[in-house]
Formats: C-alpha cells, structure tokens, sequence
C-alpha cells in the first residue's frame, strides 16, 4: 500500500486550523484539536431560485452555457394553446425577464450564451406551418432572424456557439423521430452526416460543433424510448455505450467527455413510462450514477458542466418554475433559503419598521379583523419579539427607517383612526421609548423611508420628498413615479432606490428610480409590478424586495421575492406565507433579512429569516491510535 508521502509527494502538514480550501484528498493534521483531517469531494443538488414563469419544453443551451449563466427562451405553458415568446436569464442567484422572441414557439433548439443565443425550430401552435425552420440570433437585449434551418422539426437539440451551431434529431410531422443534422455558420444552415438512429425528445450536450453527444429520446410510431448514445465528431456520428435507463425528455450538461444526464421520462423500452430523478455522469466510454434530483422532472432546460450544472423549469408534477444546482467540490453548499422565526404577539399591518435581522422593531399599525390601530411596538432579537415603548401617534402607512435604538417614523396616512386625518408628525424612538420632532412640510404617507435618524430620506412618488437631519425637514426634487403609495426606498439618504408602488387609477408599477443626492434617474425593471413591499432592504446597488401585493401575481399578496444589484432585478427563494405591508429589516440582502407580519387578506404573526447562500469545506476527521 502507498503512503500518502508517495501518493502526493509530501509529508502530511501541521497546521493549527483547518483551511477553508483545497483539493479532494488533501490531508494535514490539526494540533490545535489534536487529529487528521482532510478535503473530500461532495456532489449534492441543492435548490436555488424558481424562474418567472413556470413552463416546460424551453429552449436553453445546454453544455455551452454555465451554472451562473444560463436562458430559458419561449416554451409551453397553460392554458393551451400555450406557447410563449418569453425569454429568462439566470445569473447564478436568480432570474430575470429577458427579451421576447418573436414568436411564442415550444420545443425550441438552443445553443451559445445569454449575450450571443441562438435559437431555432420547434413548434408555434399560432403559425403556419407549425414546424418552425427560424431561427433567432439574441445579443442579450433583442433578438434579429437568423438563417433558416433546412427542414423544420420540433424537440431539435442544439449545441456550439452563435456562429458555430449545430442542430440534431427532432420531429416533424411525416417522421416524429429523425436522422438529420446541421450546422450553422453565422449566417445559413448546412445539411451534414446524418445519425445513425432516428430520435426525437432526446437529452443532448457538448462544447462545440465538433463535439456533441445524443443521451436517449424517442422513436414514433409506435412510441419507445430508447437508450442510445451517439457521439459527433465534426463529420461522423458513431455510437457510445448505451444508457443505463431509456429515456426521453432528459436533460444533460457538460461536454462530450465529461458530462451529466438527469431527470426525463424513464421506462424499460416500452409503456409504461413514469418520471425520473436520475442522475449519470458520463466519460465518454461509460456511465456512473450520480446524486438524483430533488424532484422527478423532464422537458426542463439545462446549462453548465459535468461538475457545475443547472437544472430549470419542466413538467414536473405540474409545469413549474423550480432550479436546481448541482455542484462537485471539496465545498457543501447550503442554498439560500428563508426559514421560520419567533412569532409576534400581534398581527398588523402599514406599521413603522426598522432595524436588522437579529434587532429589528415594528410599531403601530392597524388590524382589519378587529378594526383597531396599536400602538404597541415591538422588539426581534433574531429569536423571539419582546414589548418596546408604546409611539404616541397610531395610524398606518408610515414612513420609517434607522435602527432598533434609533429609528425615526413620519406621516401616517390617509387610513388613521376616525377624527385623525394625514399626519406631519415625526417621532424618534431611543430604544426605549418615543419622542416627538420637527414636522414633515407636507403630509405624506407610505412605506417609503431610508437612511438613518440623523440622515434620512422620505420619497412618496412625484408627490413629495424629503430630507430628515434629526430635527428639521426639508423638501427634495421629487420622484418621476406617479405614485399614490405603496412605493418603497431602500439605501441612504444620498443613494437609494423607490421601487413599486400604485398610481392612481388603481395601476401597479414595476419601475425602479435612482437617487444620487441631487436627481432621479431610471433603474432596472422589477420582476413583477407591486406595492407594499413592507419596507425596503439594503442599499441602492444590492437591495431586496420582500412582501407586497402584485396583480400579477396568484395569491396577489407575494411570496415571491427578488434582488437588486444596481442594474437589474432577478427572483430570489420564494417565502412560506405570502402578504404584504408588514416590515423587513436586514444587515445584508445577500445574506440575511427578516420579515415580519403583514396581511394575507387579516394580519399574521409569523415571521420568516432569509440566509443567503453558504458554502464551507466538507473536512473530514480520520480515527487514529
């Protein structure tokens, strides 16, 4: 047997701590504990945000993409007849709405990256023919018509780059599974050597248009799946060792070499079929199972590596907007997430908030079950909610922002108790109790706020603005958003963002507006368009939107979240209970932020804790004697 000297070259290392990196099998003993220890390599799926739009048989680009950048264009979706034109990019952390393409088409090929896509084929239900031969060119903010391809088909699989493309296989309406192949140079499509088995509905993969390989799919009539691998070589198809299950509808990542299969429609050869969670690697010679998917999926997209993969969207037990990440390293990674925290005494909702995620404060509000404002104010410690000093003026829809010791709360309105009308009024909370300051100039109302108690801000859409040194307000250039409420700031007094909110007439905004100090300008478009956020998170270069109420949306009252990184916004993980109007704190967006109560339709108590993402070393400790 080896010793570890002769396998890696050098004696195992003392250190007193154990590194926070390295390579699988590396070895040192730790003399602070008094043990050896190693790096080993751990392979998991774990879930990161859902998409926009759930959906199955999209486009995506499969080994020529990557985990942290990937598309989602066109697809299927209900009701029938269900094809969509809606394009999503994905940025590691979550997905945002991209350009359309220009037609709604399903079961699309798709190759390149989310700056140079290709896509082509597949079926538009709203055309004739429905077997589509166009294919789209996108640069990241449009998408132009590109050649066509020679024959149209459906469920074609693509790999390589814009200007090197390859499309294989797919159905079309005399023959569902086919031989035929073509490459792309830019500009026009040219037939090639053809497969040496008819398929349609298979999983493919590869980095170039040199080097692609054919996982499974399907034969029609009559309907069979089949466990055949194919390899392309630039000219030559030839045949690899076949599949451990038959499968159609899966999905693969990687290169031709090194790359993964997962999920589809599994059966013996024949019905019946049933959904899969398999997960195979493949060399280029044989296959090794691999960790399964959390959930039984097929027809969803894929992007990445053998060891960095992506799976999103697909049928699943219905269509859905799920994401998986799988990942090979000597680190675990625990997905972002949000979790339950220590319930509140009492629901309400258009409260004043402030704080961070282990010391936040909400106060006053209103609870419609009861039809009674509070002014009870309460405490998070990051466990549990204690009592504060009561506020003095109750109401609802305040401005507010600060810290759990030193928090500020202004106007409250247009819903306050009967015989109170819009209020001026300013308070300052010490952590133990509120004191009255200097009037607002105009009333306002709005879960707007930012800053701190001595350097605020308070925008209320293109009504009024405001600036709070501690004593005194004075007025600002206001907002360009026709806002009545609902918007919300995030940032400092100097730099923040409002986003959300509704305008008269009933209409619900998506519009982001920058503040520098002195003017507005535009910023990225939300997710979805909403008001009462509940709040704003963070800064103006990396805010979070948690709670509010979307007609967009089913519930209206969100449990969809999203982030902002000065340019664009993109979903992040979903919450347990969806409302609106409660209050959110946070020390960092990307990592933690509370939110707490709001309103489903009546006040709830609960309160949820979002952790970001988290990836630590998988060391292990050897017995010794």
């Amino acid at each position: 047997m080896s010793t570890y000297r002769e396998i890696v070259g050098k004696k195992i290392k003392k250190v007193t701590s154990d590194p926070s990196t390295g390579i699988d099998g590396q070895m040192w003993y730790n003399s602070t504990t008094g043990t050896i220890r190693a790096l080993g390599v751990v392979e998991a799926w774990v879930s990161s945000s859902n998409a926009i739009q759930a959906r199955d048989e999209i486009a995506s680009q499969a080994g020529s993409g990557t985990q942290n950048a990937a598309f989602a264009a066109g697809g299927f979706i209900n009701p029938p007849p269900g094809a969509t034109a809606l394009t999503e990019n994905y940025n590691g952390t979550g997905w945002s709405a991209g350009a359309n393409i220009p037609t709604a088409t399903w079961a699309m090929g798709g190759a390149g990256t989310t700056t140079a896509s290709l896509v082509f084929g597949g079926l538009a239900p709203s055309t004739s023919p429905q077997y589509r031969v166009e294919t789209y060119e996108g640069d990241g903010s449009s998408y132009s018509d590109g050649g066509d391809l020679n024959t149209g088909r459906y469920q074609v699989t693509g790999v390589g780059t814009q200007t090197a493309g390859l499309a294989f296989a797919g159905g079309y309406p005399s023959n569902f599974g086919s031989t035929l192949t073509e490459e792309y140079n830019g500009s026009s499509w040219t037939a090639v050597n053809t497969m040496g088995t008819a398929t349609y509905a298979q999983a493919g993969t590869g980095t170039s248009q040199t080097s692609a390989v054919s996982f499974g799919g399907g034969t029609f009539p009559p309907t069979v799946q089949i466990n055949v691998t194919q390899e392309y070589d630039g000219t030559n198809w030839s045949t690899g060792e076949n599949l451990p299950s038959h499968l159609t509808a899966a999905s693969a990542a990687g290169s031709q070499t090194a790359s993964l299969l997962f999920g589809g429609l599994k059966s013996n050869g024949s019905p019946p079929v049933a959904q899969t969670t398999e997960n195979f690697k493949y060399d280029g010679t044989n296959f090794s199972a691999a960790p399964a998917l959390s959930t039984a999926v097929n027809s969803q997209g894929s992007s990445g590596s053998q060891s960095a993969a992506i799976s999103f969207l697909g049928l699943a037990s219905a269509r859905t907007a799920a994401t998986e990440e799988f990942t090979s390293s000597t680190n675990t990674i625990t997905a972002a997430a949000w979790a339950s925290g220590g319930a509140m005494s009492s629901g309400r909702y258009g409260g004043v908030n402030a704080g961070t995620k282990d010391a936040a404060l909400y106060s006053t509000g209103y609870n419609n079950s009861t039809s009674t404002y509070t002014n009870a104010t309460e405490e998070y410690n990051g466990t549990s909610w204690s009592g504060g000093g009561n506020i003095n003026v109750l109401g609802q829809s305040s401005g507010s922002s600060g810290t759990q010791t030193a928090c500020w709360a202004a106007g409250r309105g247009p819903n306050n108790p009967p015989g109170q009308g819009p209020i001026i009024a300013t308070e300052e909370y010490d952590g133990s109790s509120w004191t009255s300051s200097g009037n607002m100039n105009t009333s306002t109302a709005g879960p707007g706020g930012c800053g701190t108690q001595t350097a605020a801000s308070f925008a209320r859409g293109s009504q009024d603005h405001e600036y709070y040194n501690g004593s005194a307000w004075t007025a600002q250039t206001d907002s360009p958003s026709p806002s009545r409420g609902g918007g919300v700031q995030a940032g400092t007094q100097t730099a923040n963002i409002y986003f959300g909110a509704e305008i008269p007439g009933g209409t619900y905004v998506n519009t982001t507006f920058e503040w520098d100090g002195s003017s507005w300008t535009s910023g990225g478009t939300m997710v979805f368009p909403q008001a009462g956020a509940g709040g704003g998170i963070g800064t103006q270069t990396a805010a979070m939107q948690a709670q509010g109420y979307s007609p967009s949306t089913s519930p209206n009252r969100m449990a969809e979240t999203s982030g902002y990184d000065g340019t664009s916004w993109s979903t992040r993980p979903s919450l347990s209970t969806g409302r609106s109007n409660g209050g959110n704190s946070t020390a960092s967006p990307n990592s933690d932020a509370v939110t707490f109560t709001g309103t489903t339709g009546s006040p709830v108590t609960n309160t949820e804790e979002f952790t970001g993402e988290t990836s630590t070393a998988n060391i292990g400790t050897f017995s010794t004697s």
